[in-house]
């Protein structure tokens, strides 16, 4: 029994490695995206909700924003996820709508630094 847990834990992990690879070795070939049109994508495809307004992140969903991850990378986990959040098929979420969000995403700028907000500073 213990044995049979092993090798699935392998099997798992040597899925998870040869996906890696299939992505490092072959980057997808991404149009740059509008910054535009990704704001209204983010918002018609429900990010929002657990990313919040500005990928600023929330209860349910990590931080997207100022620095998004690569558009690969990005694309391969809204592909491919199998936590909490859903993966969303090309036939949801085209190639094009996944590149103007995350052109939306890296156009949100830094919040300010602490130090530079008078009422944070007494």
């Amino acid at each position: 029994m213990r044995m049979n847990v092993i090798l699935s834990s392998i099997r798992n992990c040597a899925k998870d490695l040869l996906f890696v690879a299939a992505l490092l070795s072959a980057p997808l070939a991404f149009s740059a995206g509008s910054a535009e049109k990704g704001k209204t994508a983010y918002l018609q495809h429900g990010c929002w909700q657990c990313h919040g307004f500005v990928g600023q992140g929330g209860v349910t969903g990590p931080k997207l924003a100022p620095n998004p991850m690569p558009v690969e990378a990005l694309s391969a986990f809204v592909r491919n996820t199998r936590g909490a959040m859903p993966p969303y098929q090309k036939a949801i979420l085209s190639e094009a709508d996944l590149a103007d969000i995350h052109a939306y995403l890296q156009s949100l700028p830094k919040a300010p630094d602490y130090k530079s907000i008078p009422l944070l500073n007494p």
